[in-house]
């Protein structure tokens, strides 16, 4: 699918760009060029330690950002698949400056869509995020934004041969910020903090998260937001999996915070189909006959008054799991 293809990703010195890049490389030796886009040169310089262009010729390290048009018209040269993953996404960061996350969300998203119409991109994939469902927060709002503008893209693209569509998951398994490596911080001071029991949270891992990416690249018709079907998790069987022992101090729910995530809120459910392993949000104005759509993939609608939450799942993780997964994806040393 990507051999003998140029590939660019935004953000790609974030904890998902490093894995995709990673994955690629090893899946598709023959792809021709794969650019690093970002603007953190720190993290570009430790990246290119790790993944040198003496052993990985095909990779290029690009300081840039998605604010930037005119870098991104030079960045996409020659480019035929995008995935942008470059966001502000820290919550309480988007509520204290928030016209910056106007800047790189909405702004950035539009830049990058622009950029590679004119550039001759042919497929653009934009990762979402389980807040920009029924958004209670900034960063939830302007990734929803987004969203609508790589899913509207697919109409004002004019004659150009490009698909743009959406990946939508829940909270990465022990990415920055998240309850995981937050509660292994603590563990040695014997106090686990949680903002209420009752909260609940959508789970990937990294691995799982490229997989998506790549197979939305790969069967995508343009316009559509793939969901996976994931696990949750009750954030007090986080703290049990990880600090038994420790006592739990309540510290009540941040501003901007829900007490589960939504992935598929109700009116989505409307343009909602279900596959084996995801559903898929289809655009409301598609560009394709939707039926022919149901029958390549034997999609099936979901039901009336369907929604995708975190607290209503039919799968969950047990304590002992989220221990294993802590072992396999964050932590190796990691045991109770």
């Amino acid at each position: 699918m990507l051999n003998a293809k140029s590939i660019l990703v935004t953000g790609g010195t974030g904890s998902f760009g490093q894995k995709f890049v990673e994955t690629v490389l090893a899946r598709y030796p023959e792809i021709k060029r794969l650019v690093i886009f970002s603007r953190d040169e720190l993290k570009q310089f430790e990246m290119s330690q790790r993944l040198p262009i003496e052993r990985h010729p095909q990779l290029r390290y690009f300081i840039g950002d998605v604010r930037d048009r005119d870098r991104l018209d030079r960045a996409l040269e020659g480019i035929d698949v995008v995935i942008h993953a470059a966001a502000l996404k820290q919550v309480p960061a988007c509520e204290y400056n928030p016209f910056e996350a106007v800047k790189t969300n909405i702004l950035g998203a539009q830049n990058v869509i622009e950029a590679s119409i004119d550039r001759g991109v042919k497929r653009v994939v934009a990762l979402s995020t389980d807040k920009a469902a029924a958004p209670i927060n900034l960063y939830g709002a302007t990734k929803l934004c987004s969203d609508k503008l790589f899913v509207a893209a697919n109409h004002f693209r004019g004659w150009h041969d490009i698909r743009f569509s959406v990946v939508r998951y829940g909270n990465v398994m022990g990415s920055r910020g998240s309850v995981i490596p937050y509660f292994l911080s603590q563990r040695s001071k014997g106090v686990l903090s949680i903002t209420d029991e009752r909260m609940t949270r959508f789970n990937i891992t990294l691995e799982e998260s490229v997989t998506l990416v790549l197979h939305a690249l790969e069967v995508m018709w343009g316009g559509e937001t793939y969901i996976p079907k994931i696990p949750s998790y009750r954030i007090p069987d986080v703290a049990e999996a990880i600090g038994p022992a420790c006592r739990r101090e309540i510290i009540g729910i941040r501003p901007g915070e829900k007490l589960h995530e939504e992935m598929i809120t109700e009116m989505d459910g409307l343009n909602t189909v279900e596959l084996a392993d995801s559903f898929v949000i289809l655009p409301s104005v598609p560009r394709w006959d939707v039926e022919e759509f149901k029958k390549s993939f034997d999609a099936v609608p979901v039901g009336d008054g369907f929604c995708y939450s975190s607290g209503k799942n039919d799968r969950w993780l047990s304590v002992e799991m989220i221990r294993e997964l802590i072992v396999r994806h964050i932590d190796a040393s990691f045991r109770q």
